[in-house]
């Protein structure tokens, strides 16, 4: 087989893939945004009702003052030079259905244009009295004071505190005389209103605006307006809090609920496990939040059936290997109550001997095994050269079996790439293995060939013995199986040494096969393993 078209074997790892991270943040973020979306539509077209009704519930009092006003434009024709106050027929001011039917039932109603902000009302006389704002708090604040210092000033020194109650109570707003010095404001305002006679400030205390007004004689009196328009009032934002939370308790309850039903279904497999039914899987989905819980739990449960399966096939077979040998030494001990010469004697105590050799090599076979298969030892793996080990196992072997060929074939490229992150002890087990194996069947001749590359390893064991039928490629790497025809029980072994062969390679990232040997005419086992330790290398 051309090295170039070698399977390569790799470790299954249990990593969380990439994907469940992206789509994991990729939820959050999107439940995020739509939760802020959400919040920002919300605040938005909550504040654009607040912000309509405010401007219009705030000029109500001063409209609904100057349309009781008999003659306002003539009344209050100084205001012109303030504000724009008009009055004519609905008509003129082109108006929608809407605002002509809410001013028919004597609403105030405000428009927002690109002319300004415009406030209406239906007169006394039936005609529509517009205000026109460009700052609706500071334009309609300043109106009232002058209109404040207007009927002030036209009432006498006596009756202005009655005059300036009634107003006050009509316009919706507190006014207070300041004769105190501690109530004046700061010098900046104070000359606003030496200069203008009337000044607007925001009091930084509570928000409020306040309206300075001095009358001919010099009195001041201070006009505190209602709170202008706050878009972050605490209704606004309990209410905000609340969309923002309940979203989040609801997304977190759909993703708990998911979650539950997920470990639910995990503990479902455990509980039928745990009552015997060892092939039990669960079957979680791809994306979920425990797929990776799934997969490992899967992984677990494949490994325990594997070991029940292994432990059960175990004891049967080592009951079955210990018999013989144990057998023979019940028999040599009989016989030895029988020996009448000191040959015979030593004779049956040469087969004791042998038999126990025999049992302390099959416990030390069944020990590897099992601590390979149940998790594997744990690897030390070290930058070793192959091609040494592959040395060492020939020249051990040659001198076991002299009257075999066992030749190593090690090419320049290989040689190259000798370096491996491997575990020395266990590599050389096994191909220790492969060429005792192979030794035992070969006519004569025992070939280890090296393959390396940048990539991956492979070293190839064949002989010229009668070889292997392909439907018994597989079983040869089951623990205690034997073949049917050549290699039979009088060849030796146990039915181990492939099936720890395999579990080496398990552990180091790769796999052992066997095939038909192209060259020798008998089998050819190979060992592929990856000649660097993979970044997620599970030993």
């Amino acid at each position: 087989m051309p090295f170039a078209r070698i399977p390569v074997f790799h470790a299954r790892v249990g990593t969380m893939p990439l994907k469940f991270f992206l789509k994991l943040y990729a939820r959050l973020t999107g439940l995020t945004a739509l939760v802020v979306f959400l919040c920002v539509l919300l605040f938005t077209g909550i504040n654009s009702v607040r912000s309509q009704f405010w401007h219009e519930r705030f000029p109500e009092p001063l409209m609904r003052w100057l349309a009781a006003a008999p003659a306002p434009l003539q009344q209050y024709h100084w205001l012109s030079s303030t504000v724009d106050l008009r009055m004519g027929a609905a008509s003129r001011f082109n108006l929608s259905p809407v605002a002509l039917e809410r001013l028919g039932y004597g609403q105030v109603v405000g428009i927002d244009s690109d002319v300004g902000y415009r406030v209406l009302v239906t007169g006394l006389s039936g005609e529509i009295l517009q205000l026109r704002l460009n700052e609706p708090y500071r334009d309609v604040s300043e109106t009232i004071g002058l209109i404040f210092r207007w009927h002030l000033d036209s009432a006498s020194a006596d009756d202005r505190l009655n005059v300036a109650s009634q107003m006050a109570r009509s316009l919706n707003v507190e006014v207070q005389t300041l004769d105190d010095a501690d109530l004046l404001p700061d010098s900046d305002v104070l000359d606003q209103v030496a200069e203008r006679g009337l000044a607007f400030y925001t009091d930084e205390s509570d928000g409020c605006g306040r309206v300075i007004v001095q009358l001919s004689d010099g009195e001041l009196y201070r006009i505190d307006m209602p709170a202008g328009f706050d878009p972050w009032a605490w209704p606004v934002v309990l209410l905000l809090v609340l969309v923002l939370g309940g979203v989040l308790a609801v997304a977190v309850f759909l993703a708990l609920r998911e979650v539950d039903s997920n470990l639910r279904t995990v503990e479902s497999v455990a509980v039928r496990i745990a009552r015997g039914e060892m092939s039990a899987r669960v079957q979680a989905g791809e994306g979920t939040l425990v797929t990776r819980l799934a997969s490992s739990f899967n992984g677990m449960a494949e490994h325990i059936q594997r070991l029940v399966q292994v432990q059960r096939e175990m004891i049967h077979a080592v009951s079955h290997e210990l018999r013989t040998p144990v057998a023979r030494i019940r028999f040599g001990v009989q016989m030895i109550e029988d020996c009448q010469d000191e040959s015979a004697l030593q004779r049956q105590l040469d087969g004791i001997d042998g038999d126990i050799q025999e049992l302390d090599e099959l416990i030390d076979e069944i020990l590897t095994y099992a601590r390979l298969e149940q998790g594997g030892p744990v690897f030390s793996l070290q930058e070793t050269s192959v091609t040494d080990i592959v040395r060492q196992v020939v020249s051990e072997q040659q001198m076991v079996r002299p009257e075999l060929s066992i030749e190593g074939n090690i090419d320049e490229v290989s040689e190259r790439w000798a370096l491996s992150d491997i575990e020395p002890r266990y590599l050389h087990r096994a191909i220790q293995n492969l060429v005792g194996n192979a030794g035992r069947y070969a006519a004569g001749k025992v070939l280890v060939s090296c393959h390396f590359d940048e990539d991956n390893c492979r070293v190839d064991v064949e002989d010229d013995g009668p070889g292997i039928p392909e439907e018994d490629w597989e079983k040869v790497f089951t623990a205690f199986a034997r073949l049917d025809d050549s290699r039979t029980r009088t060849s030796g072994g146990y039915g181990l040494g492939l099936s720890i062969v395999r579990r080496i390679l398990y552990w180091h990232g790769g796999h052992a096969f066997v095939s038909r040997s192209d060259t020798l005419g008998g089998a050819k086992f190979s060992l592929v393993w990856p000649r660097k330790k993979p970044v997620d290398s599970i030993v």
